[in-house]
């Protein structure tokens, strides 16, 4: 994944875009750059690794050299970014998030008409110099943009800093990402999170469409150079996993959702009469907590915080680049309260579960220090699919996800053409792929939360929200 923010104003704003892209750092853990553009400087730029410091101890002295009435800022998890462009069109930075899935066919396009790459390691082309390439191709920006929203199979929404002070935003072409533009008596934000703009005095006056494009400056506003198209499929995990909580997108705010969600767990539960004699329910942190508040609030069990998250030396567990430091500094970040574990019933919410590794340490963990019981609910259904639009779940084949796997060992490849009724709790595949999970990972009992229960506490139509990953369904 990935975040930017950008401001365009009338006075300097290079600090408050240092303090906008870094309420983005949830989004990425990789790269972190920031460009800026003053009449006298010109553009300039800045990028540097977070992969082991967060984003604004990078950035302290860059934004005491760096001036500008206008500046863009990215989180990445990918390439490089911003990067510093010069065509017929003139100068301008870009920064874009999303994933390309043509990326070698668009490169091999490009390399047949004679045009280059600055190759990185491997031989590989930075995601926003290969957008950049698709859009010098045409004479203007627009018809620029409108080329590579067609060229590219994916995602890719994109920020530009051209080189007279404007912004150029563009939301990618089904709306599968955020971009949401703020105003004050100055100037103009362009943002991924909707909670950046307003602590830095910026009120939310537009949020793109899927496709559009628009031009921004302090003293023509916001002008829009194509405008958004109907059809929207924007990601469903936004709200149940990696948006903040205090965002908003499409005016349905993450944390409220989060507590719909739970709630919808519970009723559920209550139904089946399932995991019946609980002590205490709890959210897998962070993002599992606000799920599991809802789930607590519905059912009137007790909300409480068994095992506590170590943070203030390794505040993200995905920060090491190996999967087995990932998993070591997890383990080491769960520090047990005893009084509310040992020989209690508990059930615990997650966010999501994707390959299970760290979910099944969790649990061992709640066993060793006393636990009777440990239940636990998923607030996503069974994600069946690899992301092929944003890539959030890191997962390189479907066969990473502990789904595909159990049904793998319970059916062989046959199950694969079954997938619904493994989705489905109501369904004997269904219930033989939740009962192996459970004794797998000593789960006392699972559960998903139904795609129809996902849908409902967003609160969006259907036809609106991509749920790939779960249904396949493009």
């Amino acid at each position: 994944m990935g975040g930017f923010f950008g401001i365009t104003s009338k006075k300097d704003c290079v600090v408050d875009v240092f303090f906008g892209v870094d309420y983005h750092s949830h989004l990425g853990t990789k790269r972190g750059g920031m460009a800026a553009y003053d009449e006298e400087l010109g553009l300039q730029r800045k990028i540097h690794n977070i992969e082991n410091s967060p984003f604004r101890t990078k950035f302290d002295k860059d934004i005491c050299e760096m001036k500008g009435t206008a500046a863009i800022g990215v989180i990445s998890d990918t390439d490089s970014q911003p990067m510093l462009i010069r065509c017929k069109n003139g100068a301008y930075a870009i920064s874009v998030i999303g994933v390309i899935n043509n990326a070698e066919s668009l490169i091999n396009e490009n390399l047949e008409s004679g045009g280059h790459f600055d190759a990185m390691t491997g031989c590989k082309v930075n995601t926003s110099e290969l957008v950049a390439s698709l859009i010098n191709r045409k004479k203007t920006f627009v018809e620029g943009i409108k080329y590579a929203q067609e060229k590219i199979v994916g995602t890719a929404s994109m920020l530009i800093l051209k080189d007279n002070g404007h912004l150029i935003a563009v939301r990618d072409k089904m709306g599968r990402i955020p971009v949401i533009v703020g105003k004050n008596e100055d100037g103009y934000s362009v943002t991924f999170e909707s909670f950046a703009n307003s602590k830095l005095g910026f009120r939310q006056i537009k949020e793109l469409g899927p496709a559009e494009i628009v031009e921004i400056s302090p003293d023509d506003g916001v002008v829009q150079l194509s405008p958004p198209q109907k059809e929207m499929k924007i990601c469903s995990f936004l709200w149940s996993y990696y948006g903040y909580p205090t965002s908003t997108y499409e005016g349905i705010n993450v944390e409220v959702m989060r507590y719909k969600n739970g709630q919808i767990l519970a009723e559920y539960d209550r139904e089946k009469k399932n995991a019946e004699g609980l002590d205490y329910v709890g959210g897998v942190p962070d993002s599992g907590t606000p799920h599991a508040i809802g789930y607590a609030n519905e059912s009137k069990v007790p909300f409480a915080r068994p095992y506590i998250k170590y943070t203030p030396t390794w505040a993200r567990s995905f920060t090491p680049t190996s999967q087995i430091e990932r998993n070591r500094v997890a383990k080491m970040k769960q520090i047990p309260v005893h009084d509310l574990i040992e020989g209690k019933n508990l059930l615990f919410v997650d966010d999501s579960i994707v390959r299970g590794t760290q979910l099944k340490e969790t649990v061992d963990f709640l066993y060793s220090n006393g636990a009777k019981d440990v239940h636990m609910r998923s607030a996503c259904p069974p994600i069946m699919y690899g992301c092929k639009y944003l890539n959030f779940s890191r997962a390189t084949s479907d066969m990473e996800l502990i789904t595909r796997r159990t049904i793998m060992e319970l059916e062989g490849e046959e199950g694969f053409n079954h997938i619904e009724e493994y989705s489905n709790a109501e369904t004997e595949r269904g219930r033989k792929m939740r009962d192996a999970i459970c004794k797998k990972f000593n789960f006392a009992s699972l559960e998903f939360q139904s795609l129809e229960g996902l849908i409902k506490s967003i609160g969006l139509e259907p036809c609106k929200l991509c749920t790939y990953c779960w249904n396949g369904k493009e």
